[in-house]
């Protein structure tokens, strides 16, 4: 696959994942979470949606097999 078709997939998908995931972040505490415990699950889901996104990236970033250089 092209890289340029790889990098153009791959940020069709991480901007559709972020979307859902940031919905799904917001509906979540809205019906199962206390309010003191709010701050904690929001710092955790903060993060949690980093290594998705950066298994996503470095499958963007992968070189085409065949072609040196970058």
């Amino acid at each position: 696959m092209p890289e340029r078709l790889r990098k153009f997939i791959g940020m069709i998908i991480l901007v559709g994942f972020v979307i859902v995931y940031s919905l799904v972040v917001i509906t979540i505490p809205i019906q199962n979470i206390p309010g003191a415990w709010l701050w904690f699950f929001y710092a955790l889901a903060g993060l949690a949606w980093v290594p998705p996104a950066g298994l996503i990236i470095r499958w963007m970033q992968k070189p085409t097999p065949g072609r040196e250089g970058g």
